[in-house]
């Protein structure tokens, strides 16, 4: 499955923005990573394929909503980020797995997007 995620952009603190990922086929569970300059790149969201089970970590808990559009045979993923900070600032990637499942572990996911830049000013 390949994926093309948009929506990335420059915004001030408090500001929101919408990512986007569209996968080119079926997926199970999908979810959202980033990786700010100089640091590993760390889960931020996920959502089971059903879309009855979400999760986040705890730093964009409340901000952050992952949702997802199974509609046909295309999956979508999408991550409404409000009240954003400057740490927030990352290139954010969608990742989805091939296999029933939920992770939060980077080796557990099989396809990845090419990223896209959020900055977060202050």
């Amino acid at each position: 499955v390949q994926l093309q995620a948009s929506g990335g952009g420059l915004v001030q603190a408090g500001g929101s923005l919408r990512l986007s990922c569209a996968a080119s086929g079926r997926t199970f569970a999908m979810g959202w990573f980033r990786q700010a300059p100089g640091k590993e790149r760390e889960f931020v969201a996920v959502i089971s394929w059903n879309l009855r089970r979400t999760e986040y970590r705890d730093s964009v808990k409340g901000r952050f909503t992952i949702s997802r559009d199974n509609n046909n045979s295309k999956h979508t993923v999408y991550l409404q980020m409000n009240s954003l900070k400057p740490e927030d600032t990352a290139v954010y990637y969608c990742a989805a797995r091939d296999s029933l499942g939920m992770s939060t572990m980077r080796s557990d996911f099989d396809s990845w997007g090419q990223g896209t830049q959020v900055t977060v000013s202050s």
